[in-house]
């Protein structure tokens, strides 16, 4: 005969705790377990019924009925440790890793390896990337960057970010620059198509063709882009490309135009043609601040996916497919829509401000004035 078990004695606030531990979306599935055996428990249930009602070994269930009368609930959260391999190197091998890569070089060389870190400390290059993917290095890596050292950056940052979160009404945002020396590169030799398996290919040298400029207006609403190509990118060709945004858009809806400080940008005659049109406003971006055109967003889906692998055997060729990418685009075309505030830009660049000027003392940066004196 069983030996008859005594009900577990459990407060109304422990039971209610349980209840919620073994409903909650994150616990473990062997507490939740746990939780159910010891309220079954508690409401007087022997443990072969337990066992039977929650699929369990018997003595699992005395088990854990023992430990929450001797322990209290909080040893239903101990987990023993795993039974499987144990890590070959401990957590200091494992910093001695990473120091060496973020601290170090190797001899005559810019960065580490895989297979010269291995060699370096003893162990296997799949310990060595295995840990640099678990905290996320990547020695072959790196990104450009330049800090602008325009002297009104904050002020022209307001301007054109504010621009483009709040548009004036009754008017047009165009940003504009042009993409100059594009390459009519063509291959010496045909590429394989693609196939199953297959990526295409490409020879790795090219045979230059000639180059042309692109003029190109991106506006901000609709996405759409006007553009025209011209052997040369002086005020000349920018004054034509300024009567030909004249004609799109009909008057006298104002145009503001988000330009980089390109000399041509601000040529005397550009200027006294600008003063015979008012409703050109120009917003110039900071110095070293191309990511804050929008058009340059464009170019680099114009780059991607129509020149760069593209064959061009004349410039005319060439001129010919940027004409065609800008027909399809403006068919369905896609806005850019800019969601950094100003706020959120000067903090990251304040905080490269910093970092920069740590690692060279010596170098520093010119603050933002409060007046500007730029000239349109």
């Amino acid at each position: 005969m069983p030996t008859p078990v005594s009900a577990l004695s459990l407060s109304d606030s422990d039971k209610q705790q349980l209840q919620e531990w073994a409903s909650a979306f994150g616990t473990p599935q062997q507490v939740v377990l746990r939780c159910r055996i010891v309220l079954a428990a508690a409401s007087g249930q022997s443990d072969n019924a337990i066992a039977a009602k929650w699929a369990a070994n018997r003595h699992t269930v005395r088990l854990w009925r023992k430990r929450a009368a001797q322990e209290g609930l909080k040893s239903l959260w101990q987990i023993a440790p795993g039974r499987g391999r144990k890590p070959t190197y401990g957590p200091e091998k494992i910093q001695e890793i990473i120091d060496t890569t973020l601290q170090s070089k190797p001899k005559g060389r810019t960065q580490w390896s895989c297979r010269s870190l291995a060699q370096r400390l003893g162990v296997s290059k799949s310990t060595v990337n295995n840990i640099w993917r678990s905290h996320n290095l990547k020695p072959h890596r790196v990104k450009t960057f330049k800090l602008s050292r325009d002297p009104y950056f904050l002020e022209k940052l307001t301007d054109v970010v504010g621009l483009y979160l709040n548009p004036p009404e009754q008017a047009i945002v165009l940003c504009v620059d042009e993409k100059s020396q594009i390459q009519a590169l063509d291959r010496t030799q045909p590429g394989l198509p693609m196939k199953k398996g297959r990526c295409g290919t490409l020879t790795h040298d090219y045979k230059r063709n000639g180059t042309t400029t692109l003029f190109a207006a991106l506006e901000l609403a609709q996405g759409k882009v006007v553009g025209q190509c011209d052997q040369r990118h002086r005020h000349q060709e920018f004054l034509k490309f300024l009567r030909r945004l004249d004609q799109e858009f009909p008057a006298p809806v104002p145009l503001h135009l988000v330009m980089d400080n390109y000399g041509t940008h601000k040529k005397q005659e550009v200027r006294t043609w600008l003063k015979k049109h008012p409703r050109f406003v120009l917003h110039f971006v900071p110095t070293s601040s191309s990511w804050l055109n929008l058009v340059e967003r464009w170019f680099g889906e114009l780059s991607r996916q129509c020149i760069r692998r593209g064959a061009f055997f004349s410039v005319e060729d060439l001129q010919k497919a940027i004409r065609e990418f800008l027909d399809a685009w403006n068919e369905n075309p896609k806005p850019f829509v800019w969601t950094a505030t100003v706020e959120s830009i000067m903090e990251k660049l304040s905080r490269c401000r910093q970092t920069l000027e740590k690692i060279q003392p010596g170098c520093t940066l010119p603050r933002n004035r409060k007046k500007s004196n730029k000239v349109v």
